[in-house]
């Protein structure tokens, strides 16, 4: 795979190294040194000081005058745009957000309640349990080169997804359940499933359809991947600055269901938490909307008349062990590591109460969330007591995280809950892209902390499952766990909950299999948050908070 980072899903892109830098620290004491968890204030201004320098981009990318043109919605986006925009393989926050714009699927979903309806199609499929699907193309859609959108290029994307060799990252959420998609004419396709599979329907927005013409082209995946976009979609991608800003016009060929409602977006990608409410911030503000906004400037913002609105869901953060370096290819050492964590005051401290500690890899309010066998309430005891019949003493942790600024907050709380026990713990946040480069090295490691949410793709408990637990994805191999005998069995039982057609037997499999990878905690969530979006709603109308990672702006008007 060449490549997806997925992570929050990488949203933490910094223009400036974010390694703590040795330079930073008194000559008297080495890096470790310092890093060595002596008190959880000291450690977080430490860290928050270096990730001050982060932002999104030199601000000659920025907006200035933006708030008086009316043509423009000019967005804050607390994500990284400088990952992969090949649609087939990105897990990027911005890209994915971006791409929703840009390019349509047979099917799309509404960004709020998730509900299927017609996009490059013109109907939804009438028999939700038929084996095969059949899709009429929408007369007169055009690729924004202004070619026409024919059937070949729907057999062409999925043509890749399907593709064992190329092995994209949406091709999980597939290859299960679909055996190849035909054309039956210019106009025509029919979807042929391997089994009856209910759930299929949202699943088709993942799939974004691409033209043929433009990335059969030798080299053209990866002029994807740095940026190139030609959609179908209400937007057309005007402009792409790595680590700075995109833009987007309204696309005046669009005829589909959700046409652009603002002529032009401008979309800066700004890191760091400050810089980020600056720009939305006050009188001489540039900015309109802004996500990923800190809890801690939340009233702030409301008093000053923005509004600012969350939505709960799968968005974590997660711990992933490597199951290859010892101690930690002892599920008890994992578990420990887990139990010993203050999840209360982790969420009362730095969450400001806008989470919720897990009880199972779904968060609460998920439709088939259910308390796991294994709930890792805080325990120390049972911590100290997992270590001691693992046969670990004086254990070291070196834990290694992306710089998304909320997680970076929790980071003082979980060293700080190790120490407790006794582990003794350094702390390495970093760039998203860098620590996933390490990773795709198989560098060694020992315990990574990162921020993820899999509603990006869906929300059914299948497709969630399989963007982290599946036989070749990328987290079973960085966390060393897929060729276990644990891991087989995991993945067998997920193959049949898939293919199960009744739905209680289908969510009670679901259950089981969950409760093995609570047990296991290989890649697992200490807690599930909120996202807080903020808008100027004297400038903007028709904004919705969503639950995941971006924005989604096709019913946004400026006023």
């Amino acid at each position: 795979m060449s490549h997806v980072l997925p992570i929050e899903p990488h949203p933490a892109k910094c223009a400036h190294s974010p390694v703590l830098q040795e330079a930073s620290v008194s000559p008297d004491l080495s890096r470790r040194d310092f890093l060595r968890y002596s008190g959880a204030t000291g450690a977080a201004a430490f860290i928050a000081a270096t990730l001050s320098a982060c932002s999104g981009g030199p601000a000659s990318t920025g907006s200035v005058g933006a708030g008086s043109n009316k043509d423009l919605i000019t967005a804050v986006i607390g994500y990284g745009n400088d990952q992969s925009w090949d649609p087939t393989q990105t897990a990027s926050a911005f890209a994915m957000a971006g791409i929703t714009h840009v390019y349509e699927g047979l099917l799309d979903t509404d960004p709020i309640t998730r509900e299927p309806y017609p996009a490059l199609a013109t109907a939804l499929p009438s028999d939700l349990n038929a084996t095969s699907w059949k899709f009429t193309l929408r007369e007169g859609a055009k690729w924004h080169d202004g070619q026409p959108v024919t059937a070949d290029d729907v057999v062409f994307t999925y043509q890749r997804v399907l593709d064992p060799e190329a092995n994209v990252l949406v091709g999980n959420f597939f290859r299960s359940w679909l055996q190849e998609v035909k054309k039956v004419d210019d106009r025509t396709v029919e979807l042929v499933f391997k089994f009856a599979f209910p759930d299929a329907a949202p699943r088709l927005t993942i799939a974004k359809i691409m033209p043929k013409h433009v990335f059969g082209q030798p080299g053209a995946w990866d002029a994807a991947k740095g940026g190139k976009a030609v959609g179908s979609g209400p937007y057309k991608l005007t402009a792409h600055n790595p680590k700075s800003n995109t833009t987007f016009e309204a696309f005046d060929g669009y005829n589909g269901p959700r046409p652009a409602a603002a002529k032009k977006m401008n979309w800066l990608s700004i890191v760091d938490a400050s810089a980020r409410v600056a720009k939305i911030s006050g009188a001489s503000a540039e900015a309109q909307i802004a996500d990923n906004i800190p809890y801690a400037n939340v009233d702030q913002l409301k008093q000053q008349g923005l509004t600012v609105e969350g939505g709960a869901g799968m968005n974590h953060l997660f711990l992933m062990f490597n199951t290859g370096a010892k101690p930690f290819d002892d599920v008890r050492v994992r578990q420990a590591l887990h139990y010993a964590i203050d999840k209360k005051k982790l969420i009362d401290v730095a969450l400001k109460g806008h989470g919720t500690a897990s009880s199972s890899f779904l968060n609460e309010g998920h439709p088939d969330h259910k308390r796991a066998a294994v709930v890792y309430d805080y325990d120390p005891d049972k911590a100290k007591a997992l270590l001691k019949e693992a046969g670990v003493a004086n254990l070291t942790v070196n834990l290694m995280s992306v710089n998304v600024s909320w997680l970076v907050d929790c980071l003082p709380t979980i060293a700080a809950s190790w120490e407790a026990i006794g582990v003794k713990t350094t702390l390495e946040p970093q760039d998203t892209a860098a620590l996933f480069a390490k990773m795709d090295q198989f560098q060694d490691y020992q315990v990574v902390a990162a921020a993820s949410n899999p509603n990006q793709f869906g929300m059914d408990a299948d497709l969630i499952m399989r963007y982290n637990y599946v036989s070749g994805g990328l987290w079973m191999k960085y966390s060393h766990f897929e060729g276990s005998k644990e891991a087989k069995a995991l993945f067998a039982q997920m193959d049949q909950a898939t293919k199960e057609p009744d739905k209680a037997k289908k969510t009670e499999l679901l259950h089981k299999y969950l409760d093995l990878i609570a047990e296991q905690a290989v890649v697992y969530p200490v807690v599930h948050t909120e996202l807080m979006t903020a808008w100027d709603p004297k400038k903007l109308t028709g904004v919705r908070a969503q639950p995941y990672p971006g924005i989604n702006l096709l019913q946004t008007k400026r006023v």
